[in-house]
């Protein structure tokens, strides 16, 4: 370790080469290294955590550049987690990198998270949150949630007791998910690039003082911010009774079954262009009328969300029905929709990341080629 490098923060008043040394001996996994995860692993790097793993199967869209900033236009089509590692290894020659380029989900979670110290959650749907806090919890691992919209963000520590022995964890805040689609993500609502720029250094902060044994953490709080009038106000989670504990392996594998469920069935794109010539097959896109790119219309009926209930009354030919939006969101709530309406008497299925996997996966041929 250099300290020179680390001088700055070696010196403050009760960090030292204590704090420094902590750092430096830590593992911290990042899930997600998109908006929130971008500032926070740059800080991490430079503070000098020693280990850090990187959880993300995303390539780079040209959408991203906008905030996340260890990206630029000449990393388009190329995965997150190399990239970011690459650039991250030329901040800080001292800190080792561990790529996970894969979904965080039932099968791996266990056994990904066990490894590391503290896990910072830079996710952006409710499964992964669920996921990623009832795994933490069952390990009792140390766990950093942010969370951003539109000009807002959240942060909060769970799973680490405060004074009197308590701790809580993302289930004591929302004890039931909310249902697909029900409450739309910085892809659906926007997101001022700047935002989770803060939550993410500030969720670095966390981790750091976690990992230093300085200051005092969010923990058992929510933090909220407000960028428009730069307020912030915490709100004390307590421990809920309106849920089930994680109880083991096997409750947890059971709890977070994805993909097949009995109203509908994810897909590929793939799978999705292997059915699409066939007669039988109708695909439908729900995205509102303004949003790009636009679709061939001899191919993709479009049917936005706000018009969706009308579509799912009338009479539909097809058998195999493809629901798509630009990442696989509301055609999961269009798809609970569709069931509803139909019961059984079509196939219904959910392009899985929707049009953004779509345009990935024919950049990456492009590329190959």
């Amino acid at each position: 370790m250099n300290r020179e490098r680390y001088q700055r923060q070696i010196i403050l008043n009760g960090f030292g080469i204590e704090g420094q040394e902590r750092l430096f001996t830590a593992k911290v996994l990042v899930i997600g290294a998109g908006g929130l995860g971008c500032p926070a692993l740059q800080y991490l790097v430079a503070a000098g955590v020693g280990l850090i793993g990187l959880a993300d199967d995303d390539l780079v869209e040209i959408s991203n550049l906008q905030r996340q900033i260890l990206y630029g236009s000449e990393d388009v089509g190329l995965l997150k987690v190399e990239v970011a590692a690459k650039h991250l290894r030329q901040l800080n020659p001292d800190v080792k990198f561990v790529l996970h380029p894969v979904s965080i989900n039932a099968e791996n979670a266990l056994r990904i998270i066990k490894d590391y110290d503290v896990v910072f959650d830079g996710t952006d749907n409710f499964v992964s949150r669920y996921l990623i806090n009832d795994a933490c919890t069952l390990l009792k691992k140390p766990l950093v949630f942010a969370a951003v919209s539109d000009f807002e963000g959240q942060l909060a520590v769970f799973n680490v007791e405060d004074e009197n022995g308590t701790k809580t964890n993302y289930r004591d805040l929302f004890p039931v998910p909310p249902k697909p689609g029900e409450i739309p993500n910085c892809v659906e609502n926007g997101i001022l690039g700047v935002v989770p720029g803060i939550i993410g250094t500030m969720a670095a902060g966390e981790i750091i003082k976690i990992i230093a044994k300085i200051g005092k953490p969010l923990t058992n709080k929510l933090l909220h911010y407000n960028l428009l009038n730069q307020q912030q106000y915490e709100i004390t989670i307590t421990p809920s009774n309106e849920y089930k504990q994680v109880l083991g392996e096997a409750d947890f594998m059971n709890r977070h079954k994805k993909n097949i469920t009995e109203t509908y069935l994810e897909i590929h794109i793939e799978q999705m262009i292997e059915m699409q010539n066939n007669p039988a097959t109708l695909i439908v896109d729900v995205r509102e009328r303004h949003e790009f790119p636009k679709l061939d219309s001899n191919v993709y009926k479009q049917v936005p969300m706000a018009e969706f209930e009308n579509f799912a009354a009338s009479s539909i030919a097809q058998q195999n029905i493809i629901l798509i939006c630009q990442h696989g969101i509301r055609s999961v709530a269009a798809a609970e929709i569709l069931h509803q309406k139909l019961g059984e008497a079509k196939n219904i299925y959910s392009l899985k990341g929707g049009i953004s996997k779509w345009r990935q996966f024919f950049l990456t041929i492009r590329h190959e080629r």
